[in-house]
């Protein structure tokens, strides 16, 4: 059901089917792999009970992705296993010689993407440690220090005078070739099967948060989980490990997004993809205008809510999650800022009972990216007095 009012005063609300709906899990084999992965550890899951308090819930727990595999980003999860992948089916080259979607021959390979920042990154720093090329471009609105990360991980960087969406045209544009292979973590039709791959990766994300939850007395698993959202991959990823669990209850979901770029949002409203206008935003990496394509079956079924919010929230749950200890860019605190904007303000009781939310509930919050990430995040709470 949508609700055609102000996000900011109230989300746009699923019905209850999105905790019944059922889909299939992502590949086992994603664990192991990452696990295999030189430097690799379980994020930290940090339990933050102030923030309990002021949510009027049992427990709230941050999985804080500040760091991982060597980046300040969730993000190595997806370009890992998706290259990783790649590479691996160029070096079993099917008999008939006919080329997979998006893979050419055998040989070095240039791997291009386009990226707010993240992301590109850590194809980057994939392509370098496998003795791989990487070209990414990068929308305008992404900050000179986060440009320079990518660089200093050998990449060629092309800077685009354009929105995100324009990065991504011109990087498959750039990557029609025969030694070429677009690493995008977006979907369309025709170009689907490596965005999949990604997506997958990101499932190790999900299993941690599990497995901390557990050794913390929470073996059901939590009761809402707070996704920020650009694309929708990630959200793509926390709906296929929720909604494929055999047994026990399952959680309520909620997206976030930027006021600027709240795509999901306006999809759901409609109940139909569509392609928004971005604006400027300091959450730049989820500042996307169209929603992957295989992630919308997903969030159209299996999110339970979505909100959007506004950059100073996100700043101001950037500095309060520094304040307790967990280092969060202004990605990663949207989750924080959305959860607030749901549980607080005109009509949050009434939201509360639909995400089936009460003084017991266990939350987690999915804190994407630390402040190394993104270097708005330093300077807004510098600005804010945080």
């Amino acid at each position: 059901m949508s609700d055609n009012a102000s996000p900011r005063a109230r989300p746009w609300l699923a019905g209850p089917g999105a905790r019944t709906w059922r889909c299939d899990p992502a590949p086992a084999a994603v664990r192991g792999f990452h696990a295999g992965l030189p430097g690799h550890a379980p994020t930290p899951l940090t339990e933050l009970p102030s923030l309990a308090a002021e949510l009027g819930v049992g427990r709230v727990f941050v999985k804080d992705e500040s760091c991982r595999l060597g980046l300040p980003a969730f993000k190595a999860l997806g370009a890992s296993w998706a290259v990783h992948r790649i590479l691996a089916e160029r070096a079993e080259r099917p008999e008939d010689g006919r080329q997979s979607e998006g893979v050419a021959d055998p040989g070095p390979i240039l791997l291009v993407t386009a990226t707010d920042g993240n992301h590109g990154r850590a194809v980057a720093r994939m392509a370098h440690r496998l003795g791989q090329r990487a070209h990414v471009f990068v929308p305008q609105g992404v900050h000179p220090r986060a440009v320079a990360a990518i660089k200093a991980e050998r990449a060629e960087v092309t800077e685009v005078a354009g929105p995100y969406d324009e990065a991504v045209r011109l990087a498959a544009e750039a990557a029609d070739g025969p030694d070429a292979v677009l690493v995008q973590d977006t979907a369309w039709p025709g170009y689907e099967r490596i965005p999949g791959w990604i997506v997958e990766g990101y499932s190790t994300l999900c299993a941690e948060t599990d497995e901390q939850l557990a050794a913390e007395g929470i073996g059901s698993g939590p009761d809402l989980v707070s996704v920020p959202v650009g694309v929708g991959s990630l959200a793509q990823a926390v709906v296929t490990h929720y909604r494929s669990r055999p047994s026990g209850p399952a959680p309520a979901l909620l997206s976030v997004e930027p006021e600027a770029a709240a795509c999901v949002l306006a999809s759901l409203t409609r109940g139909e993809p569509v392609s928004v206008t971005t604006g400027a935003t300091t959450m730049a990496g989820l500042n996307c205008g169209t929603p992957s394509s295989i992630a919308w079956p997903y969030l159209r079924r299996g999110l339970d809510a979505a909100v959007a919010v506004p950059d100073a929230s996100s700043t101001r749950a950037a500095g309060d999650l520094a304040a307790l200890g967990v280092s969060s860019g202004p990605c990663g605190a949207a989750a924080l800022a959305g959860l607030r904007a749901v549980l607080t303000g005109a009509g949050a009781d009434e939201r509360r009972t639909a995400l089936g939310l009460d003084a017991t509930s266990a939350v987690v919050l999915l804190s994407t990216e630390g402040t190394a990430a993104n270097p708005h995040s330093a300077a807004e709470q510098q600005a804010h007095g945080v």
